[in-house]
């Protein structure tokens, strides 16, 4: 299933993308499958049964359910989630420091809520900053709470996948030792476009990942290339703390190619950012200046 959170006219919804004549729609669950959680957290929290009531939905899908995809907003598939987890330097040739041995521990930090948003709603170029750079990212979420969860069950507590964008402020990651604020700006958390559930990906190491920047890749890689799989981050992570339902751990991003590396470009308004990872779909993000920003200095 590839699950979405929308808004049609008032207040956000939960759907599903369903195929209708060769054309991708909405299903509008709180019509089709009235009774569910209001929301993409509480459904993955209410577990098997509410999930195979959205499977009933979308095997016989109502058409007074049913809204075309240019009629919603589409907003990222968890729109709040409790923790963003991140990894740094989690692919073989994107070492820190010039590092070539892997690392012995994963490189966490975290990513504050407020950077969230869907494939329909822009990044926003601060005015603080002039080097705001983009990440192709494998997002895991999770669908079963846990805690000191071993690696062999640790796929088990994973809802699914999604495409993330861990939108950055180079600048302001070198002002301190920690990357928080860097990496925690409005916007500079693009989600989307939808959760593809865990039963539709069956090993998350075997994702072809892409990313252009105005029709020109910049990045191309393989999931297999992490240096720490999915299964070990979860539970990894979970030693510390208790993973829940809707909590996100972004998996990192793969180094630059070598052209898009040397040339050094960051983000400019009116720049087109799109990530493709797999079956997943597509996440198109669309950069604008924030209101009252400076021209960047390299436009």
């Amino acid at each position: 299933m590839r699950l979405v959170t929308f808004e049609a006219g008032a207040g956000e919804r939960l759907g599903a993308f369903v195929d209708v004549a060769g054309e991708e729609q909405v299903l509008d669950l709180s019509v089709a499958a009235p009774g569910l959680p209001a929301d993409m957290i509480g459904l993955l929290a209410a577990g098997p049964a509410a999930l195979g009531r959205v499977r009933a939905a979308l095997e016989r899908p109502e058409s007074a359910a049913l809204r075309r995809r240019t009629d919603v907003v589409l907003k990222a598939p968890v729109p709040r989630p409790g923790k963003i987890l991140c990894i740094g330097y989690n692919y073989r040739g994107h070492g820190a420091a010039g590092a070539v041995a892997d690392p012995e521990f994963p490189d966490v930090f975290a990513k504050t809520a407020n950077t969230v948003i869907g494939p329909d709603a822009s990044v926003l170029l601060p005015r603080a900053s002039h080097e705001v750079d983009y990440e192709a990212e494998l997002a895991v979420v999770i669908g079963t709470a846990g805690r000191e969860i071993a690696p062999e069950d640790a796929l088990e507590h994973v809802a699914g996948y999604a495409v993330f964008n861990d939108v950055s402020a180079r600048d302001w990651q070198r002002h301190g030792s920690q990357w928080v604020l860097g990496k925690s700006f409005d916007t500079f958390g693009p989600f989307g476009p939808a959760l593809v559930t865990a039963d539709e990906v069956p090993d998350p190491q075997d994702l072809d990942l892409h990313l252009s920047v105005n029709g020109r890749t910049t990045v191309a890689s393989h999931t297999g290339a992490m240096i720490f799989t999915v299964s070990f981050l979860v539970s990894y992570l979970s030693e510390v703390v208790t993973l829940e339902p809707g909590d996100v751990i972004a998996t990192g991003t793969p180094q630059k190619l070598p052209d898009a590396l040397a040339e050094g470009r960051f983000l400019q308004d009116g720049d087109i950012v799109e990530i493709t990872i797999g079956h997943l779909g597509t996440l198109t993000s669309t950069i604008r200046a924030a209101p009252g920003a400076a021209p960047h200095p390299h436009a």
